[in-house]
């Protein structure tokens, strides 16, 4: 893992002068991830971390996983639990121990990308359903309720007021 790190830093390195803002924000967000991962596996291998610590840590680690594949809308607890050679019912108790639910963790996750694409300028023209969908939401409904629930107002208000504000 912490190969995998190093080799992403030094890439990006060799990109900065060709990367946008919105570029650097989203490959910020992967390097976040990177680096959560790399801690995880660390903290996984260690003989003398307790049981808790050790379940927290591979916790992390699955976290970090079902980030890099939110774009998947077959991402489900029973896909991320077989990635992870463990049970569903395993997976729920590791989300339970920090007060939420794999479904809803994952729906939020979807639901902050998709957001934060909607306010990113450079994406003012890509459809709202299509971001939606590239961020594994299926129906446009489904999304469209999600989102009002999760923010209080559409995704089309959302869309139109942070517009409104970056002019």
């Amino acid at each position: 893992m912490s190969s995998l790190l190093i080799q992403f830093i030094e890439d990006l390195a060799g990109q900065k002068l060709s990367l946008t803002p919105a570029d650097g924000q989203r490959l910020g967000l992967v390097l976040v991830d990177l680096v959560t991962a790399c801690f995880s596996s660390l903290l996984e291998s260690d003989p003398c971390l307790r049981s808790s610590s050790r379940r927290q840590a591979f916790a992390s680690r699955i976290r970090a996983d079902i980030q890099s594949r939110l774009h998947d809308p077959e991402l489900t607890p029973r896909s991320v639990a077989a990635a992870h050679h463990i049970s569903v019912s395993y997976l729920h108790r590791l989300f339970q121990e920090q007060g939420e639910t794999v479904s809803a963790w994952i729906r939020d996750q979807r639901l902050g990308r998709v957001r934060r694409d909607l306010a990113d300028a450079a994406l003012i023209d890509v459809p709202i359903n299509q971001i939606a969908a590239s961020w594994g939401f299926r129906r446009a409904g489904d999304f469209s309720r999600a989102f009002r629930t999760a923010y209080g107002e559409s995704p089309r208000e959302f869309r139109s007021r942070t517009a409104r504000r970056s002019n």
